[in-house]
């Protein structure tokens, strides 16, 4: 089965508002819907028309593209995780996806060399609800069986990773060129330029 270029721009157009749509709500779909997105977008009924292995195929095909080039890393990311491990802390990734799912994200992580640091890994696709929601903070808190007066969260982001934190209950380390968090009002509890200045953040946070 052929469908026109323009069909399948559509279809991906149409997703984008889709996909937009329920991101404004803090809420996520696994990547499947993504692609059932898209197909209906392009002709209405072909994502039910398609057999089995040809719909996974598509799905394949939509998740993998950044495995081919994987995104870089901040070079000092894994000495700083390994050094916090060492310290016995219990480390975790709270993300949202946007078009690569938690389980490519979770290999591009393997690939870098830092998959092993972490002993939970929540990604918005899988657990369908994202940043800044208080909830994809809790369900990553009762993996670990912490509390969240105990958690830390770092990001980069003022709204998503220091405001979601706090409503949350947890302090912020935000990564910023800034040296004092955000310019819209957003303070963290502190502000580093580099991964590989973590250690040293969150050791003055928990006061030495």
């Amino acid at each position: 089965m052929k469908l026109p270029a323009a069909a399948l721009e559509r279809g991906y157009e149409r997703s984008a508002e889709f996909l937009g749509r329920l991101w404004s709500e803090n809420r996520d779909v696994p990547v499947t819907e993504h692609v059932r997105a898209i197909l209906e977008a392009a002709e209405a009924g072909l994502a039910d028309r398609l057999p089995a292995a040809a719909r996974e195929g598509l799905v394949e095909a939509y998740a993998r593209p950044a495995l081919v080039v994987p995104p870089a890393v901040d070079p000092g990311a894994r000495p700083a995780l390994q050094a916090l491990r060492h310290r016995g802390l219990a480390l975790a990734v709270v993300s949202n996806t946007m078009r690569t799912p938690g389980r490519v994200l979770r290999q591009i992580l393997a690939h870098h060399g830092v998959l092993d640091c972490f002993a939970q890994t929540t990604f918005s696709d899988e657990v369908g609800v994202r940043k800044p929601a208080a909830e994809i903070f809790a369900l990553t808190l009762a993996a670990l069986g912490g509390a969240a007066g105990e958690g830390v969260h770092v990001g980069d982001d003022p709204v998503l990773d220091v405001l979601g934190a706090r409503a949350a209950g947890m302090r912020a380390i935000q990564v910023t060129a800034h040296p004092h968090g955000s310019r819209r009002g957003e303070r963290p509890d502190v502000a580093i330029r580099r991964l590989a200045e973590l250690p040293a953040a969150l050791a003055a946070l928990e006061g030495g």
